[in-house]
């Protein structure tokens, strides 16, 4: 893509989703911390059906440490990897909790030290917690990039630093949104929905589906 079609490109998306959110369920800062770090090879909409209950009663580092690994586990147990994440979310809380002061820390460098939190959760929380001009690469928005030809990268982080380096200023703040729900409806995996999508003639995809099926 050419500086004007990217610019174009996000025009497009953020006049179809002018203010995109997380489809994450959360409370506050620490719940959604808690939801990023459980929807790693989980969909979204699982981690919900399995966060509804639990978010009704703990919603700080204290609460869940008193939950407990195992109670932790009988809300959670529907997804993917549990007792792994389990194990993750009761040590964050500690963490939290002695060194500070139960509050999520608005820092990616220093969210990345938690348990179980890496570089894209800690994307994620500050870019929707604390406005964070920053950009999640999972993949859907990792095959957006490659696809449309925005930021190509064989690495997420290759892909990272180029749709940061290319999305215009004011697109920043929710660049991460618009490529994710594209990816997620529109530019999907098998059979991209290239007839619906609003961008299709500034992407640079060579195998376009331009019919819709049935």
């Amino acid at each position: 893509m050419t500086d004007d079609q990217v610019d174009e490109f996000y025009r497009r998306l953020s006049a179809a989703m002018p203010a995109p959110e997380t489809e994450l369920a959360y409370v506050n800062a620490y719940t959604l911390l808690v939801a990023v770090v459980l929807s790693a090879q989980a969909t979204d909409v699982g981690v919900n059906k399995a966060t509804r209950a639990l978010f009704e009663t703990v919603t700080t580092p204290a609460q869940m440490i008193a939950l407990g690994e195992d109670g932790l586990k009988a809300h959670i147990r529907t997804i993917g990897l549990f007792n792994t994440k389990a194990r993750n979310v009761i040590a964050l809380s500690e963490m939290l909790l002695r060194d500070f002061g139960g509050e999520v820390p608005r820092e990616r460098a220093v969210l990345e030290t938690l348990p179980g939190v890496g570089r894209k959760t800690a994307n994620v929380v500050v870019n929707v917690v604390f406005g964070e001009e920053t950009c999640a690469v999972d993949t859907h928005v990792f095959r957006v990039a490659n696809r449309t030809g925005l930021a190509p990268g064989k690495n997420v982080l290759v892909v990272e630093e180029g749709i940061m380096a290319r999305t215009p200023k004011p697109y920043r703040r929710h660049a991460h949104h618009w490529l994710i729900l594209h990816g997620r409806y529109v530019c999907i995996a098998r059979r991209p929905r290239c007839y619906a999508c609003p961008v299709e003639d500034l992407c640079g995809f060579d195998q376009k589906v331009m019919i819709m099926p049935g």
